[in-house]
Protein backbone atom coordinates (compact mmCIF):
# COMPACT_ATOMS: atom_id res chain seq x y z
CA UNK A 1 0.00 0.00 0.00
CA UNK A 2 1.94 2.78 -1.11
CA UNK A 3 1.11 6.57 -0.77
CA UNK A 4 0.83 7.42 -4.62
CA UNK A 5 0.80 11.83 -4.37
CA UNK A 6 3.84 12.40 -6.27
CA UNK A 7 2.53 16.21 -6.81
CA UNK A 8 2.49 16.85 -2.99
CA UNK A 9 5.91 15.40 -2.46
CA UNK A 10 7.05 17.78 -5.22
CA UNK A 11 5.59 20.60 -3.58
CA UNK A 12 6.98 19.56 -0.07
CA UNK A 13 10.39 19.89 -0.96
CA UNK A 14 10.18 22.96 -3.20
CA UNK A 15 8.50 24.54 0.37
CA UNK A 16 11.65 23.03 1.92
CA UNK A 17 14.08 24.66 -0.55
CA UNK A 18 11.89 28.00 0.04
CA UNK A 19 12.19 27.80 3.27
CA UNK A 20 15.72 26.98 3.59
CA UNK A 21 16.69 29.95 1.50
CA UNK A 22 14.59 32.13 2.95
CA UNK A 23 16.11 31.61 6.36
CA UNK A 24 13.12 31.95 8.20
CA UNK A 25 13.09 28.73 10.57
CA UNK A 26 14.60 29.62 14.16
CA UNK A 27 16.51 26.16 14.11
CA UNK A 28 17.98 26.85 11.14
CA UNK A 29 19.69 29.52 12.16
CA UNK A 30 23.71 29.07 13.54
CA UNK A 31 24.31 31.35 16.42
CA UNK A 32 27.66 32.82 16.20
CA UNK A 33 30.83 30.97 17.29
CA UNK A 34 32.73 31.62 20.42
CA UNK A 35 36.14 34.06 19.88
CA UNK A 36 39.00 31.36 19.69
CA UNK A 37 37.48 28.52 19.65
CA UNK A 38 37.29 25.45 17.22
CA UNK A 39 33.68 25.18 15.55
CA UNK A 40 32.08 21.36 15.51
CA UNK A 41 28.78 21.70 13.77
CA UNK A 42 26.50 18.97 13.97
CA UNK A 43 22.78 18.98 11.65
CA UNK A 44 20.67 15.82 13.54
CA UNK A 45 17.12 15.39 14.26
CA UNK A 46 14.63 16.89 15.99
CA UNK A 47 14.10 13.86 18.30
CA UNK A 48 17.77 13.90 19.30
CA UNK A 49 17.47 17.74 20.80
CA UNK A 50 17.49 16.47 24.28
CA UNK A 51 20.57 14.13 24.49
CA UNK A 52 22.28 15.60 22.11
CA UNK A 53 22.47 19.37 24.51
CA UNK A 54 23.66 17.14 27.04
CA UNK A 55 26.67 15.64 25.25
CA UNK A 56 27.07 19.10 23.95
CA UNK A 57 27.71 19.87 27.59
CA UNK A 58 29.69 17.35 28.53
CA UNK A 59 32.24 17.17 25.10
CA UNK A 60 32.42 21.01 25.65
CA UNK A 61 33.79 20.48 29.16
CA UNK A 62 36.08 17.60 28.01
CA UNK A 63 37.72 20.23 25.45
CA UNK A 64 37.35 23.84 26.64
CA UNK A 65 38.75 25.04 23.43
CA UNK A 66 35.51 23.41 21.21
CA UNK A 67 32.31 24.84 20.62
CA UNK A 68 29.69 22.76 19.81
CA UNK A 69 27.25 24.18 17.37
CA UNK A 70 24.09 21.98 16.55
CA UNK A 71 21.15 22.57 14.30
CA UNK A 72 17.77 20.52 14.99
CA UNK A 73 15.39 19.74 12.01
CA UNK A 74 13.69 16.45 10.30
CA UNK A 75 16.35 14.36 9.16
CA UNK A 76 15.39 14.60 5.47
CA UNK A 77 16.08 18.52 5.77
CA UNK A 78 19.35 17.95 7.76
CA UNK A 79 20.39 15.94 5.26
CA UNK A 80 19.31 18.18 2.28
CA UNK A 81 21.10 21.19 3.67
CA UNK A 82 24.36 19.23 2.94
CA UNK A 83 23.45 17.99 -0.38
CA UNK A 84 21.01 20.23 -2.14
CA UNK A 85 21.92 23.36 -0.43
CA UNK A 86 25.52 23.76 0.05
CA UNK A 87 25.83 23.58 4.06
CA UNK A 88 29.03 22.15 5.55
CA UNK A 89 28.33 20.07 8.99
CA UNK A 90 31.20 18.09 10.94
CA UNK A 91 28.69 15.25 11.82
CA UNK A 92 24.80 14.36 10.25
CA UNK A 93 22.88 12.65 12.55
CA UNK A 94 19.70 11.11 11.25
CA UNK A 95 16.63 9.42 13.16
CA UNK A 96 17.31 7.11 10.09
CA UNK A 97 20.09 5.43 9.21
CA UNK A 98 18.74 4.58 5.60
CA UNK A 99 18.28 8.30 4.38
CA UNK A 100 22.16 8.44 4.95
CA UNK A 101 23.22 6.16 1.68
CA UNK A 102 19.61 6.83 0.00
CA UNK A 103 20.54 10.52 -0.07
CA UNK A 104 24.04 11.16 0.76
CA UNK A 105 26.43 8.04 -1.12
CA UNK A 106 28.43 8.16 -2.80
CA UNK A 107 29.05 12.22 -3.32
CA UNK A 108 28.71 13.15 0.13
CA UNK A 109 29.53 10.15 2.37
CA UNK A 110 30.59 6.55 1.77
CA UNK A 111 30.03 4.68 5.53
CA UNK A 112 28.04 5.18 8.02
CA UNK A 113 27.10 4.33 12.47
CA UNK A 114 24.25 3.00 13.97
CA UNK A 115 24.15 4.07 17.45
CA UNK A 116 20.55 4.37 19.02
CA UNK A 117 16.52 2.64 18.56
CA UNK A 118 13.58 3.69 19.54
CA UNK A 119 9.93 3.28 19.08
CA UNK A 120 6.70 5.13 17.87
CA UNK A 121 4.09 5.88 20.32
CA UNK A 122 0.92 8.27 20.49
CA UNK A 123 1.55 10.87 23.11
CA UNK A 124 -1.39 13.23 24.89
CA UNK A 125 -2.06 15.25 27.83
CA UNK A 126 -4.45 14.71 30.44
CA UNK A 127 -6.63 17.47 28.19
CA UNK A 128 -6.84 15.17 25.76
CA UNK A 129 -10.32 13.92 24.44
CA UNK A 130 -10.53 10.52 25.81
CA UNK A 131 -7.88 10.29 27.59
CA UNK A 132 -8.57 7.89 30.54
CA UNK A 133 -10.33 5.52 27.45
CA UNK A 134 -7.13 5.37 25.32
CA UNK A 135 -5.43 2.09 25.05
CA UNK A 136 -3.32 -0.22 22.56
CA UNK A 137 -6.47 -2.16 21.67
CA UNK A 138 -8.62 1.23 20.87
CA UNK A 139 -6.71 3.74 19.61
CA UNK A 140 -7.65 3.66 15.95
CA UNK A 141 -11.39 3.94 16.68
CA UNK A 142 -10.91 6.99 19.68
CA UNK A 143 -8.93 8.64 17.16
CA UNK A 144 -11.64 8.82 14.46
CA UNK A 145 -14.19 9.97 16.96
CA UNK A 146 -15.86 12.99 15.92
CA UNK A 147 -14.14 16.27 17.71
CA UNK A 148 -10.36 14.30 18.03
CA UNK A 149 -7.85 15.94 16.25
CA UNK A 150 -4.15 14.35 15.74
CA UNK A 151 -1.05 15.02 13.74
CA UNK A 152 2.21 13.27 12.88
CA UNK A 153 5.13 15.14 11.17
CA UNK A 154 5.54 15.17 6.85
CA UNK A 155 7.59 12.56 5.01
CA UNK A 156 10.50 14.56 4.96
CA UNK A 157 10.60 13.65 8.80
CA UNK A 158 11.25 9.96 9.26
CA UNK A 159 8.44 9.92 12.13
CA UNK A 160 6.18 11.21 9.77
CA UNK A 161 6.51 8.41 6.95
CA UNK A 162 7.26 6.10 10.00
CA UNK A 163 3.81 6.90 11.43
CA UNK A 164 1.90 6.11 7.92
CA UNK A 165 3.65 2.45 8.63
CA UNK A 166 2.28 2.09 11.55
CA UNK A 167 -1.30 2.72 10.07
CA UNK A 168 -0.18 0.47 7.26
CA UNK A 169 0.34 -2.27 9.30
CA UNK A 170 -2.32 -1.94 11.77
CA UNK A 171 -4.72 -2.09 9.21
CA UNK A 172 -3.66 -5.91 8.99
CA UNK A 173 -2.50 -6.27 12.90
CA UNK A 174 -6.29 -5.80 13.76
CA UNK A 175 -7.87 -6.79 10.79
CA UNK A 176 -9.60 -3.60 9.56
CA UNK A 177 -10.22 -3.14 5.98
CA UNK A 178 -9.37 0.54 5.35
CA UNK A 179 -8.22 1.67 8.63
CA UNK A 180 -5.04 3.18 6.84
CA UNK A 181 -7.51 5.04 4.72
CA UNK A 182 -9.73 6.28 7.49
CA UNK A 183 -6.91 7.38 9.75
CA UNK A 184 -5.47 9.47 6.82
CA UNK A 185 -8.69 10.81 6.32
CA UNK A 186 -9.37 11.96 9.88
CA UNK A 187 -5.46 14.30 10.05
CA UNK A 188 -6.09 17.04 7.95
CA UNK A 189 -2.95 19.06 6.28
CA UNK A 190 -2.94 22.10 8.95
CA UNK A 191 -2.01 18.94 11.18
CA UNK A 192 0.91 17.73 9.20
CA UNK A 193 4.39 19.37 10.62
CA UNK A 194 7.88 19.77 9.65
CA UNK A 195 9.38 17.82 12.17
CA UNK A 196 7.23 15.43 15.55
CA UNK A 197 8.99 17.53 17.93
CA UNK A 198 6.86 20.62 16.70
CA UNK A 199 3.50 18.87 17.62
CA UNK A 200 4.62 19.11 21.62
CA UNK A 201 3.33 22.31 21.32
CA UNK A 202 0.19 21.59 19.64
CA UNK A 203 -0.65 18.83 22.73
CA UNK A 204 0.27 21.32 25.07
CA UNK A 205 -1.82 23.72 24.07
CA UNK A 206 -4.49 22.07 23.72
CA UNK A 207 -4.61 22.43 19.55
CA UNK A 208 -4.28 18.77 19.09
CA UNK A 209 -5.28 16.03 21.39
CA UNK A 210 -2.64 12.67 20.32
CA UNK A 211 0.23 13.35 18.31
CA UNK A 212 2.22 10.21 16.60
CA UNK A 213 5.65 10.39 18.22
CA UNK A 214 9.14 8.81 19.35
CA UNK A 215 8.74 7.15 22.55
CA UNK A 216 11.59 8.96 23.68
CA UNK A 217 10.62 12.14 22.67
CA UNK A 218 7.49 11.56 25.01
CA UNK A 219 9.51 10.65 27.77
CA UNK A 220 11.73 13.58 27.66
CA UNK A 221 8.60 16.02 27.50
CA UNK A 222 6.45 14.08 30.08
CA UNK A 223 3.71 12.93 27.86
CA UNK A 224 1.52 10.35 28.67
CA UNK A 225 1.70 8.20 26.02
CA UNK A 226 -0.06 5.15 24.59
CA UNK A 227 2.25 2.51 23.80
CA UNK A 228 1.63 0.35 20.53
CA UNK A 229 2.20 -3.42 20.36
CA UNK A 230 5.59 -4.32 18.84
CA UNK A 231 4.38 -5.61 15.80
CA UNK A 232 3.44 -2.23 15.27
CA UNK A 233 5.97 0.51 17.01
CA UNK A 234 8.94 -0.64 14.42
CA UNK A 235 11.58 -1.25 17.67
CA UNK A 236 11.15 -5.24 17.41
CA UNK A 237 13.95 -6.93 15.40
CA UNK A 238 11.95 -10.17 15.88
CA UNK A 239 8.73 -8.74 13.82
CA UNK A 240 11.50 -6.97 11.01
CA UNK A 241 9.85 -9.65 8.30
CA UNK A 242 6.15 -7.99 9.38
CA UNK A 243 7.19 -4.35 9.32
CA UNK A 244 8.47 -4.69 5.48
CA UNK A 245 5.01 -5.61 4.64
CA UNK A 246 4.03 -1.34 4.71
CA UNK A 247 5.57 1.01 2.12
CA UNK A 248 5.59 4.80 1.77
CA UNK A 249 6.45 6.71 -1.06
CA UNK A 250 8.80 9.68 -0.03
CA UNK A 251 10.93 12.36 -1.35
CA UNK A 252 14.01 11.10 -3.28
CA UNK A 253 17.59 12.23 -3.56
CA UNK A 254 17.30 14.36 -6.50
CA UNK A 255 14.09 16.74 -6.76
CA UNK A 256 10.88 15.64 -8.16
CA UNK A 257 12.00 12.11 -7.56
CA UNK A 258 10.62 9.54 -5.05
CA UNK A 259 12.01 6.82 -2.73
CA UNK A 260 10.31 3.84 -1.25
CA UNK A 261 10.43 3.20 2.29
CA UNK A 262 9.73 -0.33 4.06
CA UNK A 263 8.60 -0.81 7.29
CA UNK A 264 11.79 -1.89 9.05
CA UNK A 265 13.10 -1.30 12.81
CA UNK A 266 13.68 2.24 13.97
CA UNK A 267 17.67 2.83 14.13
CA UNK A 268 19.42 6.23 14.33
CA UNK A 269 22.80 6.76 12.01
CA UNK A 270 25.42 8.92 12.02
CA UNK A 271 28.37 9.82 9.36
CA UNK A 272 30.93 12.34 9.06
CA UNK A 273 29.60 14.19 5.79
CA UNK A 274 33.12 13.76 3.24
CA UNK A 275 33.35 17.29 2.90
CA UNK A 276 32.99 18.18 6.70
CA UNK A 277 35.20 21.26 8.00
CA UNK A 278 36.74 19.60 10.85
CA UNK A 279 36.85 15.59 10.29
CA UNK A 280 39.44 15.20 12.82
CA UNK A 281 37.52 16.93 15.91
CA UNK A 282 34.02 15.04 14.60
CA UNK A 283 35.80 11.45 14.86
CA UNK A 284 36.46 13.02 18.31
CA UNK A 285 33.27 13.33 19.44
CA UNK A 286 32.05 10.21 17.44
CA UNK A 287 34.20 8.58 19.99
CA UNK A 288 32.90 10.12 23.19
CA UNK A 289 29.50 9.55 21.42
CA UNK A 290 30.54 5.69 21.47
CA UNK A 291 32.26 6.21 24.71
CA UNK A 292 30.49 4.61 28.29
CA UNK A 293 29.90 8.18 29.36
CA UNK A 294 27.98 9.11 26.05
CA UNK A 295 25.76 5.42 25.69
CA UNK A 296 24.73 6.58 29.16
CA UNK A 297 23.71 9.93 27.98
CA UNK A 298 21.90 7.92 25.22
CA UNK A 299 20.45 5.69 27.40
CA UNK A 300 18.75 8.06 29.78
Amino acid sequence: MIRKKRVLLSLLALALLLTLMAGCSREMATPAPSPGKAVLTIFHAGSLSVPFKELEREFEKLNPGVDVQRESSSSGVAIRKITELGKKADILASADYSLIPDLMFPQFADWYICFARNSMVIAYTEKSKFSEEINSDNWYDILTYEGVEYGHSDLLDPCGYRTLLVWQLAEEYYNVPGLYQRLEEHCPPENIRPKSVELIALLESGELDYAFEYRSVAVQHGLKFVELPPELDLSSLEFADFYRRAKVEVPGKEPGTTLIKEGRPIVYGLTIPSNAPHPELAVEFLKFLLSEKGQAIMER
